[in-house]
């Protein structure tokens, strides 16, 4: 799954990365380490101007809410709920479908977290014991440091409470597309703890490559079996997972030692 999120880059490394022609100003995020749902996202997206709805689509940074609402619900509440589209049946849901065909986005991150559960107490949990489990957070990132670039979904919500004219009248919120983890081994594999992706968790975010771009975010790519084949994972030695400090865990935490690399795992978490 993808619950949590790094995004720091700034707005001027993001044109840079990906060619970027139109941008608010007004919507410019500050970096956060913490990305967690309902939180307010950049997204890489292609679509016409705001000014100019009749011109083709331009490559745009655009500032989205994490947690996809549809289009026909009735109040924004379950957003919250819908914040990753499962690769495998994205075509399928209801809530989905609409999105997958022309709606596509990519959102930009640093990384992303993920919680293993120690071993000694993931052996309490197995047994009914009530105790928490103390989880210790990883963070993926690409092993060269370049941008991530998680492949999102984006849709249009209208509220009815609000006048056409209100600037909040209409909401734009996002869903991460999340696949199978990978059991190859990671690039720079820890010697101790985790040698794959799917040892911390079952699920991860799809991470499209720099030639999947253009055409993920092609609006007029519409036919699901065009779309399809740009959800295949990307090469096993991009990524690499290192393990950092549980601060992470409480999101009204925040800042780039979030993100700092610890020489082993917390005491109380180990692998």
């Amino acid at each position: 799954m993808c619950g949590r999120y790094a995004a720091s880059r700034s707005p001027e490394d993001l044109r840079s990365a990906f060619g970027i022609e139109a941008w608010e100003p007004a919507e410019e995020l500050a970096a956060d380490w913490n990305v967690a749902p309902t939180k307010e996202v950049p997204a890489v997206l292609d679509r016409p101007r705001k000014d100019d709805p009749d011109a083709g689509p331009v490559r745009q940074l655009r500032t989205l809410t994490w947690g996809l609402v549809p289009s026909w619900a009735k109040t924004p509440d379950g957003g919250a709920r819908m914040i990753n589209a499962r690769a495998e049946t994205v075509h399928e849901k209801t809530a989905y479908r609409r999105p997958f065909s022309a709606r596509r986005c990519i959102l930009p991150a640093d990384g992303y977290y993920e919680w293993l559960t120690g071993a000694d107490e993931r052996q309490l949990e197995e047994k009914g014991k009530r105790k928490r489990p103390r989880k210790q957070p990883y963070f993926v990132t690409p092993a060269d440091g370049s941008v991530m670039a998680l492949a999102g979904l984006y849709e249009f919500w209208r509220d009815p409470s609000l006048p056409g004219d209100h600037p909040r009248a209409w909401r734009v919120t996002c869903s991460v597309i999340t696949t199978e983890a990978e059991t190859a081994p990671l690039a720079c594999a820890p010697a101790e703890g985790p040698r794959s992706l799917a040892d911390i968790h079952p699920r991860m975010p799809l991470v499209l490559t720099p030639d999947r771009w253009d055409a993920w975010l092609d609006p007029a790519r519409t036919e699901v079996e065009a779309v399809r084949p740009l959800l295949a994972p990307p090469p096993a030695d991009l990524l690499r997972a290192y393990p950092v400090a549980t601060a992470v865990s409480d999101v009204r935490n925040n800042g780039p030692q979030l993100v700092a690399e610890l020489a082993a795992p917390e005491e109380g978490t180990l692998f």
